[in-house]
């Protein structure tokens, strides 16, 4: 596949302002996008990923058309110039653009370093790709290696398992509590949003109930209906801590919602078992005393987002890892497209020598009638020798390590083709 050139363009939360991205911002899903850059000259293959936090396109371009300003004015219109564009766009080639792509797959590029839902939506977008012809033989292989890089990095690394979210970090908290989160019982009191995310965490580890208490009680019915479980009023809440045992509150109220001396009068009525609080409001909703009680484990804001920040931490150190993994698998990415690039040019020199040497061969001997078949075939070997000795530096050449990069290559396989007739002579046919 030697004349390809592989770029990567595209804007994201790091490199992108926000009133910059919303120009590109693609609601309305990919089939339009995608079928739209069919009209764009000089695409061999694409894709296309959107994200909230990132638009990116990756192409398969001849190198004869210019493709970049094209794609430029069909992501912005003429909403934004083509200059102020570049300002803010990423435009990566060949080597850049596969190891970015690898980053991206790996959740090393993303806000939330390790967080999981990039491969999700890179294999969606994949999945549009293909369904709609968009992708080739080189965008099929790369996207496949992306994957298969991220489970590597996933694999042999712990970058994805720390929690760096507020919800997710007293979901981690709980486990620690409790071990088996199956058949215990959450109550949220009040319906602030990470309570919700944390509740959506702690379902995902198989709690048995969640119990939703809320100063309106329709929300509390229509929360409690999302979690299948049941909802309570707020005077009811004091009497519930006998049923549950973990309890994530987010109200919005302005002093303690439940004080110390409540929690230990039902703790007499639970046989003493733990009792797992998580205050996620501020003002606090829960009495810091709560803590003094045995089998009360209290955790508050500040104490999730210690729990996060050391997390954070963690995931750093994983990230060096990982990024040495991308960096391993960009390289053997590269010396396979290397090998499949070469390899058409080293073939077709090999089938010119050999053609040229049998020719002169056979004509010479039809000019030898006397020769004898051992004497033929003793010139058959020094005419495969021969070849042998005239292809060697040429295909030295092309498989040399200078010849990594993807652009020299290209130079290479230009410069061989070119002296050896290999071009002129495939035109001709």
């Amino acid at each position: 596949m030697p004349g390809e050139n592989i770029i990567l363009l595209g804007v994201n939360h790091k490199n992108t302002p926000v009133e910059i991205r919303e120009q590109i911002a693609m609601s309305g899903g990919y089939e339009g996008p995608l079928l739209a850059l069919k009209g764009v000259p000089g695409l061999r293959e694409y894709y296309l990923l959107s994200t909230c936090n990132r638009v990116e396109l990756l192409l398969v371009a001849d190198p004869l058309e210019d493709v970049e300003d094209r794609v430029i004015d069909f992501l912005f219109g003429s909403r934004i110039s083509n200059e102020i564009a570049r300002k803010y766009l990423y435009l990566l080639h060949g080597q850049d653009a596969v190891h970015h792509l690898f980053m991206v797959a790996a959740s090393l590029d993303s806000m939330v370093v390790g967080e999981a839902q990039i491969l999700g939506q890179l294999k969606e977008a994949y999945r549009h790709a293909a369904h709609f012809g968009c992708t080739g033989p080189l965008l099929n292989k790369m996207l496949h290696k992306s994957f298969s890089v991220a489970k590597r990095v996933r694999t042999e690394t712990a970058i994805g398992s720390s929690a760096v979210s507020i919800s997710y970090a007293a979901v981690q908290l709980a486990k620690k509590i409790f071990g088996n989160l199956k058949d215990k019982k959450v109550l949220l009191v009040g319906a602030g949003e990470m309570a919700e995310l944390a509740a959506e965490h702690l379902v995902g580890q198989g709690v048995g109930e969640v119990v939703v208490a809320n100063r309106t009680l329709a929300r509390a019915v229509d929360l409690a209906r999302r979690f299948k479980g049941r909802a309570v009023s707020m005077e009811e809440l004091v009497s519930q801590l006998q049923y549950v045992d973990i309890i994530i509150s987010s109200t919005g109220a302005t002093e303690i919602i439940l004080h110390k001396e409540q929690v230990k009068s039902v703790m007499r009525a639970r046989m003493n078992n733990p009792l797992f609080f998580i205050d996620i409001a501020v003002p606090r909703d829960l009495d810091p005393r709560l803590i003094e009680i045995d089998n009360v484990y209290l955790y508050d804001i500040d104490d999730l987002s210690n729990v996060v920040e050391i997390n954070k931490s963690e995931r750093d150190k994983e990230a060096v890892k990982a990024a040495r993994i991308v960096e391993e698998e960009t390289l053997k990415f590269l010396n396979w497209y290397q090998g499949v690039s070469v390899s058409p040019t080293i073939q077709a020199l090999k089938k010119k020598i050999d053609s040229i040497a049998l020719s002169e061969l056979e004509r010479t001997l039809a000019k030898m009638p006397q020769v004898t078949d051992a004497d033929r075939k003793t010139l058959v070997r020094m005419m495969e020798a021969f070849s042998a000795k005239i292809l060697h530096d040429p295909l030295m050449y092309l498989k040399s390590e200078s010849c990594s990069g993807r652009d020299n290559s290209d130079q290479k396989v230009t410069i061989v083709r070119e002296l050896f007739g290999l071009t002129r002579e495939n035109d001709e046919r």
